[in-house]
Formats: C-alpha cells, sequence, structure tokens
C-alpha cells in the first residue's frame, strides 16, 4: 500500500505543480497521425504493441497473439503473457505541459482477468502490479521497470507509475522531471521513427 499511496501523492502535487507554471508556451508543431492535419502542441509518444509482440514473427504474430487496441495476449508454448495499454505521464520542469506517454504494461492473469472484466465499469478503481512493456528511447532496460497500474473513472486508460525505489535512469527522470528540450528531442525522435517506419 506505501507505494500505491506514495503514486497517487505524487499525482495530486504534480498536477497541482502544473497548475501553478505559466501558460505562455512555445509550441512546436506537429502533423497529427489520425487527422493529418497540423496541431501546435505537444503529441503524445505511443507505442502500438508492446514490444514483445513486436519482437515476433509475422508468423508467430497471427499464430500466437491476440491483439486489439487495449489487449495484447500472447500465447507461448511454456506461457502466457498478458498486457494492456496504459497512459505514462512525464513531468516537463521547465514548460506547463507535460509530456505523455501511450504505452504497454504486463499484467498477471488474475489483474489481467479483473481488468477485462470491468473494462467498460466507468467506476471501476484499482491497482495493479505490472511490468513497464516498451522501450523507452534513450534509457536501456525499461522492460525491468516495476510499476502501479492505477485504473481511472469514466473509461479513461489506467495510469501507469514507476516504483520510486527502483534505481533506474527512468524512474529517476520520472520523479525529478525533465526538460521541455529533453522533452522535445524525445517526441522528435519518435515523430521520425515513426515516419521511418512508413516507409
Amino acid at each position: 500500500k506505501p507505494l500505491a499511496l506514495a503514486a497517487i501523492f505524487f499525482s495530486i502535487f504534480r498536477q497541482f505543480s502544473q497548475f501553478q507554471k505559466s501558460l505562455t508556451t512555445d509550441p512546436m508543431k506537429f502533423i497529427c497521425s489520425e487527422c493529418g492535419n497540423e496541431h501546435e502542441s505537444w503529441p503524445a509518444i505511443t507505442f502500438d504493441t508492446p514490444v514483445y509482440f513486436s519482437e515476433l514473427s509475422e508468423e508467430d504474430r497471427q499464430k500466437i497473439c491476440e491483439l486489439s487496441t487495449d489487449f495484447c495476449v500472447i500465447k507461448h508454448h511454456d506461457r502466457t503473457d498478458r498486457f494492456i495499454r496504459a497512459t505514462l505521464i512525464q513531468e516537463v520542469i521547465d514548460e506547463c505541459e507535460c509530456l505523455d506517454y501511450g504505452i504497454w504494461v504486463s499484467l498477471s492473469e488474475k489483474s489481467y482477468d479483473d481488468y477485462l472484466e470491468n473494462f467498460n465499469n466507468e467506476n471501476h478503481e484499482v491497482q495493479y502490479f505490472g511490468w513497464l512493456s516498451n522501450n523507452i528511447s534513450g534509457y536501456d532496460g525499461t522492460t525491468s521497470v516495476p510499476t502501479t497500474v492505477v485504473t481511472r473513472t469514466g473509461n479513461q486508460r489506467p495510469e501507469v507509475f514507476p516504483h520510486e525505489d527502483f534505481d533506474h535512469p527512468f524512474v529517476r527522470d520520472y520523479y525529478n522531471g525533465i526538460s521541455k528540450n529533453e522533452a522535445e528531442r524525445r517526441i522528435k525522435i519518435a515523430i521520425e521513427s515513426s515516419i521511418d517506419s512508413e516507409r
């Protein structure tokens, strides 16, 4: 429970801190992959699948995987891995806007089944243990990061909070915040990677 309470308090503190910051911004322009229009705001850095799905051959993806926009199941011969899509919000210390990530986390069978069963329940509030299941640019070994996955009301995707006591550069940056330049560098890398994958 202490980790879960710490995650909630950190979320409240972050929201209050963001409220106090100046509303003056220097937005960067980007082309939205959904509507194709140009926007002046930070896009979320999103992952379409868990990294373990992308590492599979096309044949295995067809044979042993079940993938939707919010769920992924990979049925290996000796185990079944279960993932859900969630969000992670990175504070930017010198900007009024946060950097949003759309990521995947792995859950136990019990947690996955509970989330699936209550997926359309707008008032379902619970916390799960999960492992971060994407490689975050600029860091090594982010799939080893343990997290608390907190569901949210209104059918919003769950929010992920890395365990603060886990010694990893990504976790330290999550709680200490990153600079605006670093946030924009990450977004640029994500956009360039997306463009390259479509060529």
